[in-house]
């Protein structure tokens, strides 16, 4: 098991390094994390190749034990290149050249960024194909981050004219698909076809979604052969990964495919971050662990775990003393299997002077260094419990291509993505059952119950298998808008709503209602609660389905808010409005005892996973709480093993 920081030594005197990897070693740490910024340093000008500064690092590490992760460089290429080749640089969507002096500026279209990419991370990878020490290899930094995802420069341009090209063949095909007939946007050929930059009114939906698509390959083109590159050069001790950041759901590309080529996820986890005044919520801390280990369905790493506060501009919340450590725990519970605080030493020139670490400016090794020390020595111990596969019998389902679709035509101006998910997620978590979160295109019959927040994109293909899966005994819960759209992004036709789900779900709609951000409509249960219905409302009529909640308004209070439809073994439900979470948690308690699922009662904001025969309790408070006869203090953490 690794545990350790993520260690820049270039940034320090040279003279310094013994003493850093000696108090690395203090700290537990089995680990450093090095190199993914330094390409300057590994190619000062074109085609000088010279690592001798990280072998220097690497032999000192060795000496004490520690291993290497070792990031290669393209997320920060250097001045002499974008001088050289000013066509790498990528473009905003007003055209304005993203100049040097961020990161990840680089087009990913870019023939002379690949090659220039491709040579670096061949060089590197080749250096240290040999050594031992070097047992796993990041590639690049956190795609996508920070809007690099998105580029609308003229090499992009074209290759998203061959992209459409190759995909509907004709520009015949396409002009039907995409309905170009509307405000005469008929096209000749391929090359009259924009990009979604700003204009008048609004771009086709269709070319909106085909956008999205286009840079998800473009983002896991370069990515794929980055990672060929470098698993044609590693060693076969060294195997290849990536660091996914935060915000999945708000990115151009499809994580799982992004990683699909390496060998295991990575991810960087913050729960908060500069502005932010409190951490998000505990349980969207943790689905988005529930993500990453849904992305190859197996455990994680973690490469960055925040310590201190963070922030480039704005620097955040503070985290409590024991908080970042509880967080730790979190994801270990959640299927981490090794951890790397970010870290070492937080820099004290450059952009992040604000992104505090293990050990501050003054070098003193305090409080954090201690918080980070004892969680080295609680987990290790616990190796064989974290390396055990996460069981879960709850998923919730999602799909890119509806997250985009969304994003192109919002339709609710209080619509967010993520928390329509969390809507869903939330409850079952508050009652402490697993839950995997994974693609829409994965199998999910092994699942007892599927969660399918806002899915407007629903083909026969999907349809079908969902329709299986209730016939087999399953429990699905949609929320609004589903079924909506086809893979095109337009309206199905001829189809009244939810589409190729109506006959499973037991309604029908036939009308509905965007609701602003300060609008709420009333709606009451069939035994008389009270409640609120948020962002959106589908004012349904009942088939087949029972009513769990009508809208009470005066114009609407026969149409149902939420149904449950009797369907083969199994059953649907329909949440046509957004409910609070609260309103939600006696359903999920329902589903889950009705399906034997492994479940919790604690304390509001605590949280109790079970993994093995192990418990891992978690006091997201600021409060002493007793969790499962257990008492944790203010941001406790601990595990326990069951008799």
């Amino acid at each position: 098991m690794y545990v350790g920081v993520d260690y820049y030594p270039e940034h320090w005197p040279e003279d310094m390094l013994e003493k850093d990897l000696d108090g690395i070693k203090e700290l537990g740490a089995n680990m450093i994390r090095i190199g993914e910024f330094a390409w300057h340093l590994m190619e000062s000008t074109e085609g000088s190749f010279d690592f001798s500064f990280f072998d220097k690092v690497i032999e000192e590490a060795k000496k004490r034990g520690i291993d290497v992760m070792f990031g290669t460089p393209t997320a920060t290429f250097p001045a002499w290149l974008a001088k050289k080749h000013p066509s790498i640089l990528s473009k905003d969507e007003y055209g304005h050249v993203r100049a040097f002096g961020g990161r990840r500026q680089y087009c990913f279209n870019s023939d002379e960024y690949n090659r220039y990419a491709a040579k670096i991370t061949e060089e590197v990878v080749k250096h240290y194909a040999n050594e031992p020490a070097v047992v796993a290899w990041q590639i690049d930094n956190e795609f996508g981050h920070e809007g690099s995802d998105w580029c609308f420069c003229e090499q992009c341009h074209s290759s998203f004219h061959q992209f459409l090209e190759k995909k509907y063949k004709t520009v015949e095909e396409l002009n039907e698909r995409w309905g170009t007939i509307f405000w005469g946007q008929t096209y000749n050929e391929f090359s009259e076809i924009p990009m979604p930059v700003p204009t008048v009114t609004t771009h086709n939906p269709s070319l909106k979604l085909d956008y999205s698509r286009f840079r998800s390959e473009s983002v896991n083109g370069f990515a794929h052969r980055m990672t060929d590159v470098a698993r044609k050069y590693a060693g076969a001790h060294q195997p290849i990964t990536t660091n996914v950041s935060g915000g999945f759901f708000d990115k151009a590309f499809d994580h799982a495919e992004n990683v699909r080529p390496m060998d295991f996820v990575s991810y960087d986890n913050y729960p908060v971050w500069g502005g932010l005044t409190e951490p998000i919520p505990p349980a969207a801390i943790a689905m988005t662990h529930d993500f990453n280990r849904g992305l190859k369905d197996q455990n994680y790493w973690i490469v960055e775990e925040l310590m201190g506060a963070q922030g480039h501009n704005v620097i955040g919340y503070l985290p409590r003393p024991n908080q970042a450590k509880m967080w730790s725990y979190q994801a270990f519970a959640h299927g981490c299997t090794n951890m790397l605080y970010f870290r070492w030493r937080g820099m004290t020139k450059g952009a992040e002077q604000f992104c505090f670490g293990v050990v501050d400016q003054d070098n003193r090794y305090g409080r954090k260094f201690k918080e980070v020390q004892s969680l080295f020595s609680e987990i290790l111990p616990y190796e064989n419990v974290l390396n055990q596969k996460v069981e879960s019998d709850i998923a919730v389902l999602y799909d890119y291509d509806n997250i985009w679709s969304w994003k192109s035509q919002v339709q609710s101006a209080s619509f967010d993505f993520n928390a329509e998910l969390m809507r869903l997620y939330t409850p079952f978590y508050r009652h402490n059952a697993s839950i995997d979160v994974i693609p829409a295109d994965r199998d999910f019959a092994k699942y007892r119950v599927l969660l399918v927040p806002v899915m407007q994109i629903i083909d026969d293909e999907l349809a079908a298998r969902l329709t299986s899966f209730a016939e087999a005994g399953g429990t699905i819960i949609f929320s609004f808008r589903a079924g909506l759209k086809d893979r095109d992004n337009n309206i199905h036709f001829k189809q009244t709503l939810p589409g190729p789900v109506a006959e499973l779900a037991g309604i029908e709609i036939y009308e509905t209602e965007a609701l602003a951000a300060h609008q709420s409509v009333p709606v009451q249960s069939t035994d008389g609660k009270k409640a609120e219905g948020r962002v959106w409302r589908d004012l349904v009529t009942v088939t087949t389905a029972d009513v769990l909640y009508k809208y009470a308004d005066e114009f609407y209070e026969e149409r149902a808010a939420m149904t449950v439809n009797s369907f083969g073994e199994g059953k649907v439900y329909y949440l046509a409005t957004g409910l609070a979470t609260t309103d939600l948690e006696p359903l999920a308690l329902n589903l889950i005892q009705e399906h034997g699922i492994w479940h919790a009662e604690t304390p509001e904001g605590t949280e109790a996973v079970k993994r093995d025969n192990h418990l891992f309790l978690m006091n997201h408070t600021g409060i002493e709480q007793k969790v499962m006869g257990e008492s944790l203090p203010p941001y406790g953490s601990k595990v326990v093993k069951l008799t």
